[in-house]
């Protein structure tokens, strides 16, 4: 199973890297073209905006695999296992029901705007919204994952 996730997140992170890169691409270059030229790249913007919007749900994504996010343990660092597991299994759980919320609502969004076309792309605005449900059901896996290792009692180690 780790290598199976280890090597989705090496797809993410190639992915996040491409997007960046043609973020990069399109508004350097709607830049030069308007100011240089006159002119610019019309779906620049509405692509940047979509790129930028991917490439955080799946750094998020990347993050909670890695345990990257900030947090905090002063009062969890001072229980023993029991409390320690207790806190986890609660703020798991927590996380768990927040990323069916986003699935939910991403999902909602996603077959309400089917149909909707963006203005300069002509692509259906259901693709922005499905970051939401790609974050959503990949969250949820990793979260199921950290859940039955706690309840097994495999605590994660603090990092350095």
């Amino acid at each position: 199973m780790n290598r199976l996730i280890d090597g989705y997140c090496r797809l993410l992170k190639g992915t996040i890297a491409l997007l960046l890169a043609a973020m990069v691409a399109l508004v350097f270059g709607n830049v030069v073209l308007r100011y240089g030229f006159n002119s610019g790249i019309t779906v620049s913007e509405e692509l940047s905006r979509w790129f930028f919007v991917w490439m955080t749900f799946l750094g998020a994504v990347v993050a909670l695999a890695e345990q990257s996010h900030l947090g905090t343990d002063v009062l969890v660092s001072r229980l023993g296992p029991r409390g320690r597991k207790a806190c986890l299994v609660a703020t798991q759980s927590l996380m768990l029901y927040v990323t069916w919320l986003l699935f939910w609502g991403s999902l909602a969004q996603a077959r309400i705007n089917w149909d909707v076309r963006a203005p300069v792309t002509g692509l259906s605005v259901a693709l922005f919204y499905g970051a939401g449900v790609v974050f959503a059901v990949s969250a949820a896996v990793l979260l199921l994952r950290g859940l039955i290792r706690t309840l097994r009692g495999q605590l994660p180690t603090a990092k350095p």
